[in-house]
């Protein structure tokens, strides 16, 4: 089993059924061998998006994304005082606070990340996309 962590698109667009995810973070996700997760940063993030109207949603925030996590089998990952502390080490290649600590988590775990973004590489974090 392989473990891999969400970047916050990923799971919207899983859920969405949105054409951008590409074929093979899908396939990622689809496999049930594969063990996924999503930082509380990102369920951050929606909810900020959410609040602001930026991010409109079927149904309320709270019953729709528990039930995706619940239903695509996707845990959840809390951030640690290490992962904070690995944020203060990070260059700049990345401004995002979010996409920061996800970077963070993925690297003190060693997890590839499900997500597009081409500058997460730099940091030298395996990306599936």
């Amino acid at each position: 089993m392989t473990s891999y962590l969400l970047d916050t698109h990923s799971l919207l667009w899983f859920m969405a059924g949105d054409e951008r995810l590409s074929l093979r973070a899908r396939e990622v996700m689809e496999d049930v061998e594969n063990d996924l997760l999503l930082s509380t940063v990102s369920l951050w993030e929606i909810a900020i998006k959410v609040s602001l109207g930026k991010l409109p949603l079927n149904e309320p925030y709270e019953t729709l994304i528990p039930r995706q996590l619940r239903q695509l089998g996707i845990g959840v990952v809390q951030p640690e005082i290490t992962d904070y502390v690995a944020v203060t080490k990070l260059p700049f290649h990345h401004r995002d606070p979010f996409d920061r600590l996800i970077i963070a988590q993925a690297l003190q775990r060693e997890l590839p990340i499900v997500g597009r973004d081409s500058s997460f590489g730099a940091y030298g974090v395996q990306m599936e996309w």
